[in-house]
Order: C-alpha cells, then structure tokens, then sequence
C-alpha cells in the first residue's frame, strides 16, 4: 500500500516550487474505469504517454514492469529491497531518478519513479497525494475532472464536511456501519487505489463476529502492488453512512481468523465514486455531497 518515501522537486509551468496562485484552478480529466480507478493521462519526461491511476494512499510515482518495457525515456539508476507492501515486507524494485511528468498543465522535475508488478486494471502506474501537498483536491465523478487549486471552491452549501484522520501519507474518516440492530462507528482509510466497496480489519471482523453477522457470498484473491496475494472473505454490509448520506447492501470484504494481517479497514473505489469530493490536505478536512451514481449498483467481481 505504500512504497519508499522520496523527495520531490515540482515546477508548475516552469516555476520553482508547486506553487498555484490564488485563482489558478488546474483541471485534469480522468477516466473512471470500469474497477473503479481514477486513471489519469500523463507524459513522462516530454516522450512516453501514460495512463495513471490517482492513488490516494500512495506517496510515490510508481509505474508496471508491463509499462516499463514499452518506454523509451525511462533509465534505471538502482535496485532497492526489503520494501514493504500490503501483502509483505520482502519486495524488490528498481527505481529511476531525475524524470519529469506533465499531468494536465502541471510539469513536475526531479521525480524518482520505482517499479512494480501490478498497478489497477488499464493503468501504466500510479501516483499518490504528493504531488498536490497543501491543496484542495476536488473529484467530480459526474464530470470527470479533477480540480486542484490552493483554496476550497465557494459552492460548497450543499456538501457535509467530515474530519480527516492523518497519518503520514494516508487519509482516514470515521462511518457508521450498520450490523443488525448494532450501529458501529469505524474509522476507514480512503483508499482510491482498492477497487472494492470496504475492507475491514481484521480486529473489527472478529470482534463483531462478522462471519456469524454477515451473509457470505464466497472469496476473493487480492493482490498488491508486487503481487503478493491475500484471500478475503466477500459479504454483504446492510448500510454504511457518512453523515446524511447512507448507502445500502454495501459489498465487503475481510480475513477471517487471520488476525493480525489487516490491520485498518479500508474504503475503496465503489464507494467513493458515489460522492463529489473535495479534499483539503491544509486544513485536514474532506466534504462530501451525494452524486447520480450513488443509486447504481455495485460492480461484481
């Protein structure tokens, strides 16, 4: 879920630091794939175009092997190991110092790009929150673009604004999640990166006996980054609400018996794709507003 931390270097237009004046909006378009990922064109290093996924619990620029041997810009400078992943602590990737990557009309230097096996599906790689520190980020899902500018937009009446929970480079916010009669208020990382509705930790799964509670509805295999696999246990939540907004039969997933490897829950790219979301990484704060795909269904897998 996270890689190796680096130092980035960011020119907007040119100009030393990532800097965007005070009515400067940047507006990148994005494609919502049919797993739920935010994928982003890109062209790194002024020659090879990409297709980036918006990884909101990522810190780095990473790109596939798959997407590596296509590339002709792209020089590795070093290997690196023990880098730790979801999935385990023994991973092993090369890395490339010193590219660029243009993204809508953002031309960033200096950025150290690492890479591994598996990115989301009809993604080149992805990058993380990083890149927009000390911004607001607002993802429309009906449009389909990405705002990024350093104020929060005005029309924001109709949006609930929520506390974020941050922890390094990972966002968190607090739902209820209906069991029953039992109404339990859960924190969740956001996670733009997983394709799924929610995945719930492992101490939460066995504290509220949630293979008893729930109707399962068989497995799943996940893999990280590097390809290491986790089996989860697929079920059905009845309601799962942030503030006024309440989404029913929410499909999750979690590891029975195996306490200990998941050790937060997560909340994954069906779920956000039902809200206009604006992110405000300054002040540690998320709004949310109901959007016209919070009634659909949810995708099977």
């Amino acid at each position: 879920m996270q890689h190796l931390k680096f130092h980035l270097f960011i020119a907007l237009f040119a100009l030393p630091g990532f800097a965007i004046s005070q009515t400067q909006i940047l507006r990148i378009p994005f494609q919502l794939t049919a797993h739920n990922n935010i994928a982003v064109p890109a062209i790194l290093n002024e020659t090879d175009t990409l297709h980036l996924m918006f990884h909101t619990a990522a810190s780095d620029v990473t790109l596939t092997e798959d997407a590596t041997k296509k590339l002709k810009s792209l020089r590795f400078n070093g290997t690196t190991d023990g880098i730790q992943s979801w999935g385990g602590a023994a991973n092993t990737a090369r890395y490339s110092a010193n590219n660029s990557l243009r993204i809508g009309g953002m031309l960033m230097n200096g950025i150290e790009i690492w890479e591994n096996k598996f990115s989301g599906p009809d993604t080149d790689g992805k990058f993380g929150l990083d890149l927009f520190k000390g911004q607001c980020i607002q993802l429309d899902f009906e449009q389909k673009i990405m705002l990024v500018s350093p104020t929060l937009p005005k029309k924001l009446k109709k949006y609930e604004q929520f506390k974020l929970t941050i922890e390094g480079d990972l966002m968190f916010i607090e739902a209820s999640c209906a069991l029953g009669d039992t109404v339990i208020i859960h924190p969740f990382l956001i996670h733009s990166g997983y394709s799924g509705g929610l995945l719930l930790d492992d101490q939460f799964a066995s504290e509220n006996q949630l293979g008893e509670k729930l109707t399962i509805i068989g497995t799943k295999d996940l893999k990280d980054s590097y390809g290491n696999v986790i089996r989860t246990q697929k079920a059905i939540l009845p309601g799962l609400s942030l503030g006024k907004n309440t989404l029913s039969n929410v499909p999750v997933g979690f590891f029975e018996g195996a306490i200990g490897r998941q050790k937060m829950s997560i909340m994954g790219g069906d779920v956000l794709k039902r809200f206009q979301i604006v992110i405000d990484l300054k002040n540690g704060a998320i709004y949310l507003k109901g959007n016209k795909l919070s009634k659909g269904g949810y995708r099977e897998e």
